[in-house]
């Protein structure tokens, strides 16, 4: 055998050593563990919800660009009502949306809500595009690796990658492994919880079950991969009546109707909310996390029938300046 192959050997064995003797999965804390939907809330306590051209803060670092969208939050238990200051507080299922997210995002949330458990096997991952097909680096078991994966739906709506080039150290072992019968499963084992398996070679990502707080429901129905992004499709036409805000036509914007929603010290029964972007040139930037240093920062009114326009700043905008705009108080005609 030459130098080459024993080499390879080696590191396939080095891969395999701990998931092949059944080491146990690392033990995920409680507090960490997804929130329970106790109840199934009717359409009654549901608050349906729109949403336009969005740069969607749901943590530090991640962003989720949303083109469209249109569902509803639904109470995590009742009769508390969904609550904006508590992310484990509401579900948001999504009847139809179209949702980017860009790979710089993607690498941040496999590195801390998929892969950042203790024990994980997978560190320091980066993720890049390439054509149709995903770039994947980063640590596995302390070696570095690179995979090149085409990316697809499973019958489920669970994201599909499997790769077509595996490098472990700079040496191709994709070929190895299939003249060894060896499988990225037999190598890695991944602690269950965080919306990430392997099937023989392939990673499979549940697209809701991978994301922080709030939880998503939704099935994804399409996904593609363009320059520096992934393009992912939830539903499909949407046969429900449009909620049609009455703020400015083609704005971008996050609009929630009927049910009941809770955010600072405010409850709003049948709920007519409108929030608008400053500045409808670019996409409306939100953080659910610092609604409220946005809120502050903006302007809101109140309508004829009861309802409430929000005019809100990007939230990139703040910082400095947003202590300029806290003068101008929250509300103005």
């Amino acid at each position: 055998m030459s130098l080459i192959r024993v080499a390879l050997v080696a590191i396939l064995v080095g891969l395999g050593s701990t998931g092949c003797r059944g080491a146990p999965p690392p033990v995920v804390p409680e507090e960490e563990a997804a929130p329970i939907l106790l109840s199934v809330p009717d359409s009654a306590t549901a608050v349906a919800g729109e949403m336009r051209n969005v740069d969607f803060h749901i943590d530090d670092g991640i962003v989720m660009h949303i083109k469209e969208l249109r569902g509803a939050l639904l109470p995590a238990a009742r009769p508390a009502p969904p609550a904006l200051d508590d992310k484990r507080s509401f579900t948001l299922r999504i009847h139809s949306a179209q949702i980017d997210i860009d790979t710089a995002s993607l690498s941040t949330l496999l590195n801390r809500h998929v892969f950042g458990y203790p024990g994980s096997p997978l560190r320091n991952l980066r993720v890049s595009t390439d054509g149709d097909q995903l770039i994947q680096t980063g640590k596995m078991k302390g070696m570095s690796f690179r995979i090149r994966a085409a990316i697809s739906l499973t019958g489920d709506g669970e994201i599909r990658l499997h790769p077509t080039a595996v490098k472990v150290l700079g040496i191709n072992v994709r070929g190895l492994m299939g003249f060894f019968g060896v499988h990225l499963k037999g190598l890695i084992t991944l602690s269950p919880g965080h919306g990430a398996r392997i099937d023989e070679d392939d990673f499979i990502l549940d697209p809701t079950g991978i994301l922080p707080p709030p939880r998503l429901q939704g099935r994804l129905s399409a996904i593609k991969v363009e320059p520096g992004r992934i393009v992912q499709t939830f539903g499909g036409a949407d046969s429900t009546e449009a909620l049609r805000p009455v703020g400015r036509v083609g704005a971008n914007y996050m609009y929630f109707r009927g049910g009941t929603l809770r955010f600072g010290k405010l409850t709003m029964v049948d709920t007519d909310l409108e929030i608008l972007d400053e500045d409808p040139s670019n996409p409306f930037d939100f953080s659910l996390d610092r609604y409220n240093d946005q809120l502050v920062a903006g302007y809101s009114k109140n309508t004829a029938n009861h309802g409430l326009i929000v005019h809100m700043p990007d939230f990139r905008t703040l910082g400095a300046g947003a202590k300029v705009a806290q003068g101008r108080g929250t509300t103005r005609p």
